[in-house]
């Protein structure tokens, strides 16, 4: 499939399910070799913060060659409604589950980047029926959020956090970042390539911030990180699990330290970790060609 397509046209066709009252917007495309593809686990992708279904529009053509392939906005981002409600962790873990019990119901192999990562490995933990194999890139530990800025910076990050957390602050602050003057150079920090930093790329980012809900959502997200109840500790849970793990990093990540991929591939011996050298916190966008080819490597020594 030429990358040259619109991504539109590269991730398949997009639809809605409706969970719990609230449109969320999924993709599927089934193998190209139908046949052998039934004998494998099918995979469920999980963006990003701020990211969506297209963001896996250079890995979606490639990886349903040989496997089924389903791809999901999480409630708040994308397509997906806008809603007012407590987000958490939890609750998208919750969202994935009941997505595989709806349309899938055998065991998957899930695939997350950043927050998803974390989203995947939550939803692991929390229903091992729905878990055949797990791919983390980036994974994020939020009970490690103060341990990774630097003590000299904590008073104050914890006071500008303080200073911006009333809603009104905060829906004024969305305002000018949601512009895309301001999304560019704020995507620049996430990847290592500046070349990679499309318009196509920057308009999948620029358009969710616009819907109805968007700045309260913003809000509602920024209250739900300062949440002691927001997402399990990653080095407790991670140790208890005994499926296949596959564990990406970007040695130039400049959003979630890089050493934190040493640390946690030695909690369990079932982790196989890769870190890509070049490459920030989205290498699966950043450097498809690489991350694909490791992540159907792996695939295949799991399946053999």
């Amino acid at each position: 499939m030429s990358q040259q397509q619109p991504w539109e046209k590269r991730v398949g066709r997009q639809r809605q399910w409706i969970w719990r009252g609230w449109p969320i917007r999924y993709t599927f495309l089934p193998s190209e070799t139908t046949e052998e593809a039934q004998t494998k686990p099918p995979l469920i992708l999980i963006h990003g913060f701020g990211a969506a279904v297209e963001h896996w529009r250079h890995n979606i053509p490639i990886l349903r060659q040989q496997y089924r392939v389903y791809a999901l906005d999480l409630l708040g981002f994308g397509q997906s409604r806008k809603a007012a409600t407590n987000y958490t962790i939890y609750l998208w873990a919750e969202q994935v589950y009941d997505f595989w019990q709806t349309f899938v119901g055998q065991p998957v192999i899930l695939v997350g980047n950043s927050i998803g990562s974390l989203v995947c490995l939550t939803a692991a933990f929390n229903y091992p029926e729905m878990v055949a194999g797990l791919v983390m890139l980036s994974l994020p530990d939020v009970s490690l959020r103060q341990e990774t800025i630097p003590k000299g910076l904590r008073p104050i990050v914890n006071t500008i956090e303080s200073f911006f957390s009333p809603p009104w602050l905060l829906k004024g602050l969305f305002n000018i970042i949601r512009r895309p003057a301001v999304i560019r150079p704020w995507v620049g920090i996430a990847y290592y390539d500046k070349s990679v930093i499309t318009d196509e790329l920057v308009n999948m980012i620029i358009i969710p911030p616009q819907d109805e809900g968007a700045a309260r959502t913003f809000c509602l997200l920024f209250e739900g990180l300062r949440q002691p109840n927001y997402a399990p500790p990653v080095q407790a849970i991670l140790p208890q699990l005994t499926i296949p793990m596959l564990l990406i990093w970007g040695r130039q990540d400049r959003m979630i330290p890089v050493a934190l991929a040493s640390t946690f591939s030695k909690l369990n011996s079932q982790i196989t970790l890769k870190e890509l050298d070049q490459a920030g916190h989205c290498p699966h966008d950043e450097c498809p060609d690489h991350f694909n080819e490791i992540l159907l490597d792996w695939l295949e020594t799991i399946n053999s």
